[in-house]
């Protein structure tokens, strides 16, 4: 098949005049029996256009034939989860909530001190943020609020620009999660590789640690470095002003912790300790910092609205903590969202999850709250307790609030070593110490991303560890790309292995190939990483040919450098007298080179959709008859691909 039957078939589907529909479709709309040219001049006169009404011309809004329903993507599962909702499930929903709520206590707690603010903040975070994240988001059992995540970014925010600092900071983020969703970028975690995120949240494990060494032992320091190094050598240095009841409360929380699941699973083994180790230390008097004595007691009130005062250059100097702090949202929420998934059986709207992200950063800041994001251990635990809706993450929100207003004053008397202690175990599960030890084991690519962007993240900074591990994994990944991308001239004889293309009614070599003919073969995506060994592979020919004919059947996607290595063989092959022909060329290479000029010094009648009418067009050039295909030869003809939607041209 030509090419002005392939672009004929192509035109006809995306026209919308009448006149270019005739020229493309033959009898009974057969494309195969267009008009020749019909595709090219449709293109070429700017008629066809990408609309719906020339696919499919059925009722506004209903689904094309052969293709799944379109997806309620920015519709909040809240509104559809209450459809059906009943009594029965709000009683389990209320259960889990108020379970769940029990859970997020010491940990918000601890977040927000590990984070360098203020205990309360952390507790606001979850209230506001969680209870948004469960109205607003995408999944039926997301639990939102502090993570540990976190942590790292926000400390250096506050330390470095203050808590006006980190409110803008905040604020920024989420402005950009509402516009990721909004932009229907919810699959972005699909393209994030899996040694990067093992990477850099295993680094953020090591910095939680290394961040509670001091509370957990009592160290007398006045001031803990931030550097990582710096940090370990002042531990060093104050080793010796350790406190034993410090020491043996963070013992007595780190046993709790460990031995209750043995006695109940319901119960969550942290909220236990955290009663357990308060009331120990309270009634024997131990000698160990708590909250109180250095935050104060928690206000019983809900904090105004507060609008932060920064000048512009620090806005600016935020907007790379911000991205950093937006894209943990967008890979945690959504990671966390597709670990549910699996324990429900559902499915989230990943876009809508992303708003619901971005509105929770927007609004809990204003109130003082930190940054939040999706909580997989919570929602894992909402799951298990029978929470099936957005309702139990409400319920979870209006427990803390609860909590936060009536029991604010006891709050004040947990140990320090008791929230470090807990956080040594959430340190001890995020590292991921069994993924790191796997990975270790992968392709070498792959590892150096995950040990760069470890060591970035505990070394130097969260933000610099995430922008190189992409760049990298990106490099990396072009490289392989360009590795399995081949250029190989077909021979004459048959390699050791190569049985099988003999039993390719598609093969090469069970046609005649013309004296004074080359064909060569491109295998794989012909993009800039393989564009020099194209043209290096072309230049090696020993004898010029009369026709050269460059196979593309293993070819779906070629970009702009691809086409200038293409332009390159085809002007110096031209200056040598020698023809050049495109086949087997699918949809995507197709419009590309429609789009430019490339096709025209190619000419038309020059691509093919199938090696055999290539062949034939060699030999008219070389003076000799066409020759029937060989027998069980399968003809290139343009279809559609189902999964993508996307046009190609491939062997039916």
């Amino acid at each position: 098949m030509s090419v002005d039957v392939i672009l004929g078939c192509f035109g006809r589907r995306l026209s919308t005049q009448g006149s270019c529909q005739r020229a493309c479709a033959g009898p009974q709309g057969n494309p195969d029996t267009a008009a020749p040219g019909g595709g090219l001049r449709c293109i070429a006169r700017g008629d066809s256009s990408p609309t719906r009404g020339a696919a499919w011309r059925g009722r506004r809004g209903s689904p094309r034939p052969g293709h799944p329903p379109r997806q309620l993507v920015l519709v909040p599962k809240l509104a559809t989860t209450l459809r059906s909702y009943d009594r029965r499930q709000f009683g389990q929903d209320l259960i889990a909530g108020i379970i769940v709520g029990i859970v997020a206590i010491p940990l918000a707690i601890a977040f927000a001190i590990a984070s360098g603010v203020t205990p309360d903040r952390g507790l606001w975070t979850a209230i506001i943020a969680g209870f948004l994240i469960s109205a607003l988001g995408g999944s039926r059992v997301q639990i939102g609020g502090p993570t540990g995540a976190f942590v790292v970014i926000v400390y250096g925010i506050v330390q470095k620009y203050g808590i006006d600092g980190l409110t803008v900071a905040t604020l920024i983020a989420g402005v950009l999660l509402v516009i990721m969703g909004l932009a229907k970028l919810g699959s972005i975690i699909k393209f994030i590789p899996h040694p990067l995120i093992t990477g850099f949240t295993s680094g953020i494990a090591v910095i939680i640690f290394s961040s509670q060494v001091k509370d957990l032992f009592g160290l007398r320091m006045r001031a803990v470095p931030a550097e990582f190094i710096a940090k370990w050598e002042a531990f060093a240095a104050n080793a010796h002003s350790y406190n034993p009841a410090a020491v043996g409360v963070a013992a007595l929380t780190l046993t709790v912790i460990l031995l209750w699941p043995r006695v109940n699973r319901r119960i969550p083994g942290p909220f236990v300790a955290l009663i357990v180790a308060t009331v120990v230390a309270q009634l024997m008097h131990l000698p160990v910092e708590t909250i109180g004595s250095r935050f104060g007691t928690l206000a019983a009130s809900i904090p105004h609205p507060r609008i932060p005062h920064l000048g512009w250059s620090a806005v600016v100097a935020l907007a790379g903590p911000a991205f950093t702090i937006a894209a943990l949202a967008a890979i945690e929420s959504l990671l966390s969202a597709v670990v549910a998934d699996g324990m429900i059986g559902g499915h989230h709207r990943s876009n809508m999850e992303l708003v619901a992200q971005g509105v929770a950063n927007i609004a809990s800041p204003l109130f003082g709250g930190i940054p939040a994001t999706g909580a997989i251990a919570r929602t894992a635990t909402n799951v298990r307790n029978g929470g099936r809706t957005p309702i139990a993450g409400m319920m979870h929100a209006l427990t803390l609030l609860l909590v936060t207003l009536v029991f604010g004053r006891w709050v004040a008397t947990i140990p320090l070593a008791t929230l470090a202690a807990i956080l040594v175990v959430v340190s001890y599960h995020m590292s991921e110490w069994r993924n790191f030890r796997s990975e270790l084991r992968s392709p070498k690519s792959d590892v150096v991303v995950l040990l760069t962007t470890f060591a970035l993240t505990v070394l130097v900074d969260l933000t610099v560890a995430i922008a190189v591990g992409m760049v990298l994994a990106a490099f990396l990944f072009i490289r392989r790309m360009a590795e399995v991308t081949n250029v190989s001239a077909v021979r004459q004889q048959l390699a050791e292995g190569e049985e099988d293309e003999e039993q390719d009614p598609n093969w090469v070599l069970r046609r005649e190939i013309p004296a004074g003919v080359d064909v060569y073969e491109i295998n794989g995506p012909f993009f800039f990483g393989a564009a020099a060994r194209f043209k290096d592979t072309i230049g090696q020919v020993a004898k010029t040919p009369k026709v050269l004919i460059i196979r593309m059947r293993n070819v779906l996607a070629l970009d702009s450098t691809g086409m200038h290595a293409l332009r390159e063989v085809v002007h110096r092959t031209r200056h040598d007298g020698t023809t050049v022909l495109l086949s087997d060329v699918h949809m995507q290479p197709l419009v590309a080179l429609t789009g430019s000029a490339l096709l025209e010094e190619i000419g038309s009648t020059n691509i093919f959709g199938n090696i055999d009418d290539a062949l034939n067009r060699a030999r008219e050039l070389v003076g000799l008859p066409r020759v029937a295909p060989p027998p069980g030869a399968t003809p290139t003809v343009a279809r559609e691909t189902p999964a993508a939607g996307v046009p190609i041209v491939a062997k039916r």
